[in-house]
């Protein structure tokens, strides 16, 4: 039920690795308003209040806070999580470490497993065992697991991880083992694999349990800090944050499933271009956000983001699987506090390590030694000393201009310049590779798609980024600094469940699999009434893993509801076939297949901010968007140009405008490269044709 007492405001907070950001929507006025600041890693609610005074809006007034933050992904990547103990089923304990056996570069002689967030001295065997049906083979020895809880409290452990084999067809040992544990370490975090998946595959069950504990108090402390925060600033409405596959659960659940959260903010991103989507009447668009210090992107097709039922946190070769169900989003470490650095044979080399938001890019003029991206364009007159968010910061030019002589042109035996153009270049290469990721290795074609680019330093790379894959349509939204956190105002109430099913197809009783479902409905609906917001509907949606006969790996299809009202065999054969043959570019429609699990998503629709068209002003721009013309370099060879600058928020709907030019607003700058054309639609998108003003 709705809350009476609470406000009309739904405010909306994404805490970056450089930046924070803030979106708020007043239900009332129906208005949005943004705010922006430094994110403060060493006490992250100063960054909101900031953001909270920079948009002029009160926490008295709000009715939902909405909230994403990097604290639980840069925890992982890090490695500043909890001293964690992980229990494991006795003759499993090193499954977690062994892992998958994976090698990617096969004649890397220097070639490094995945190194385990926890320590085999702190693996413990517990005496059980449950066969893969679910039934006990051994049963739990509650002696052996008070010993090992007396050891552990000893040891002065944070965290426990508990995984049990089979625990996704039977959680009663798990369960029984987390009420002791619970009950001898009250102070410690602790979670069972079940609580976080109930689908097979135990070395990802483990490597999940285990994230979920090491992240966990430290996740669990900075969402209470907030909660007080929130308190002692009077707010009366509902605190929800928001998951990896782009929907929001409450904060309480989020306090227990941490693993839930790590890529909060950049799946809202992507919720917040379907919107675009949806109301341009575009069917497939990738999603690309490039902050301080990454760039992520992600898919819409036919409509709909692309998911993926787990993912892999620090890079295919080292990763650490993570298996809950999030959005498809492959990360780079580029953005623009990126550091440009020479290696061996000073080969020119950007990021993955950040300057982050302390000390900054040199020209935050907070200390910082080493040149940027953010330097770099800076640099190439792109952008404004006196105008970097709005004039809040001025950045500084001789400060960018020593680093970048000091460590990259002077060593190189280059200009300035130069090193400048070759770093925002390299940047752009390696961004591409994200878009890549997303498209290419899911069988898509990027060219084929358009881009929606925001976060604050997207729009400067928009256009390079486009060339690279082929790309002929780039949007930027409005406001794209505080795109992230837009996107949270048009998040819904989301629950994902899942069951491992092995069945064979053709002879699957559709009973059995129609009561697992509805079993699964039946929880999203629950946890949807438990809800303290009313949704204006529910949607259920079905998928299931599907694999041929004889292959390891399975791919998720989008089932109709349809379909199991007729029983039709047929068609979930076909639609295993369509998506296969599009991920894999082949597909056996004559062979059996196989059901490996069953998935259920439950959203409760919530209510959403409109976009009013703006009325059409024509081409012709009014003379209050232009500003004085400043020298810009868009290429080393080409030189500085004199090129016209217009401010975004003077634009009209209609206007068009002719590259080379840049296009300043508050938190962002969007660059037009030669012969780029740029039309401002009836939504206030800049909607770029890349070369197409040849």
């Amino acid at each position: 039920m709705s809350n009476s007492t609470a406000g009309h405001l739904r405010i909306a907070v994404d805490i970056g690795g450089t930046f924070t950001d803030l979106a708020a929507f007043d239900e009332a006025g129906r208005k949005i308003s943004f705010g922006k600041a430094l994110s403060t890693h060493h006490h992250l609610v100063e960054g909101i209040e900031s953001t909270v005074e920079g948009a002029g809006v009160s926490f008295k007034d709000a009715r939902l806070f909405l909230h994403g933050s990097t604290i639980a992904i840069n925890t992982l990547l890090e490695r500043t999580g909890a001293d964690t103990a992980l229990l494991i089923t006795q003759g499993f304990r090193d499954i977690y470490e062994i892992g998958r056996i994976n090698r990617p570069d096969a004649y890397n002689l220097f070639f490094k497993k995945h190194d385990p967030l926890v320590r085999r001295s702190s693996r413990y065997e517990v005496k059980e065992r449950l066969r893969a049906d679910g039934n006990v083979h051994r049963e739990l020895d509650e002696t052996h697991v008070e010993q090992l809880a007396d050891e552990l409290l000893a040891r002065g452990i944070e965290a426990v991880a508990i995984l049990l084999l089979h625990s996704y067809r039977n959680p009663a040992h798990e369960l029984r083992v987390k009420e002791i544990i619970q009950k001898k370490l009250p102070k410690a975090f602790v979670t069972a694999s079940h609580e976080l998946t109930q689908e097979y595959r135990e070395f990802e069950r483990a490597s999940t349990v285990a994230a979920n504990a090491y992240i966990g108090p430290r996740v669990e402390k900075y969402l209470g800090e907030i909660e007080t925060y929130l308190k002692r600033l009077d707010f009366l409405g509902t605190f929800y944050a928001v998951q990896s596959n782009g929907g929001l659960f409450p904060v309480s659940d989020a306090r227990v499933e941490c693993v839930r959260i790590l890529e909060s903010g950049p799946a809202a991103g992507v919720i917040g271009t379907q919107a675009i989507c949806a109301e341009l009447g575009l069917s497939d668009a990738i999603a690309f956000d490039m902050g301080g210090t990454t760039a992520k992107a992600g898919v819409i097709y036919n409509g709909k983001p692309l998911t993926s039922s787990s993912a892999l946190i620090g890079g295919y070769d080292r990763a650490l699987p993570i298996q809950v169900p999030m959005m498809d989003i492959f990360e780079v470490g580029t953005g623009g506090g990126s550091i440009a650095r020479l290696v061996e044979g000073n080969a020119l080399r950007v990021g993955p390590q950040s300057a982050g938001s302390q000390p900054g890019p040199a020209c935050y003029g907070q200390g910082g030694q080493n040149p940027t991206v953010t330097d770099a364009n800076l640099l190439l007159g792109r952008l404004d000393p006196a105008h970097f968010l709005g004039g809040q910061m001025k950045l500084d030019v001789a400060a960018a201009e020593k680093v970048m002589q000091d460590k990259i042109a002077g060593p190189l035996g280059i200009s300035v310049t130069q090193a400048a153009e070759g770093i925002v270049r390299i940047a752009a290469t390696a961004m591409s590779y994200a878009v890549k990721g997303v498209t290419t290795e899911r069988g898509l074609d990027a060219g084929a798609f358009s881009m929606v680019v925001y976060g604050g330093a997207g729009p400067l790379h928009a256009s390079a980024i486009a060339r690279e894959l082929g790309i002929r349509r780039v949007l930027v939204p409005s406001s794209p600094g505080h795109f992230s956190a837009y996107g949270m105002l048009f998040s819904d109430l989301r629950y994902d469940y899942v069951r491992s099913c092995f069945e064979r197809l053709a002879t699957v009783s559709f009973d059995r699999i129609e009561a697992l479902y509805q079993e699964m409905e039946e929880r999203g609906r629950a946890a949807i009434a438990k809800s303290a917001v009313e949704p204006d509907s529910i949607v259920i949606s079905r998928a299931a893993d599907m694999r041929y006969v004889g292959q390891e790996h399975a791919v998720s299809v989008d089932l109709d509801n349809a379909i199991f009202e007729r029983a039709d065999r047929g068609a979930i054969k076909s639609a295993f076939d369509a998506v296969h043959l599009q991920r894999y570019g082949t597909s056996a429609p004559n062979e059996p297949s196989d059901l490996v699990s069953l998935r259920v998503t439950v959203a409760g629709l919530m209510s959403k901010p409109p976009r009013e068209k703006l009325a059409m002003s024509g081409e012709k721009l009014s003379t209050e968007a232009l500003l004085a013309p400043r020298k810009v370099c868009f290429s080393a060879q080409a030189g500085f140009v004199d090129t016209p600058i217009y401010l975004r928020d003077k634009l009209q709907a209609g206007n068009r405008i002719h590259g080379p030019a840049l296009i300043e607003e508050h938190a962002s700058t969007t660059i037009l490269m030669p012969d780029d054309l740029l039309v401002v639609d009836a939504f206030g998108n800049l909607d770029i044709s890349v070369g197409g003003g040849k």
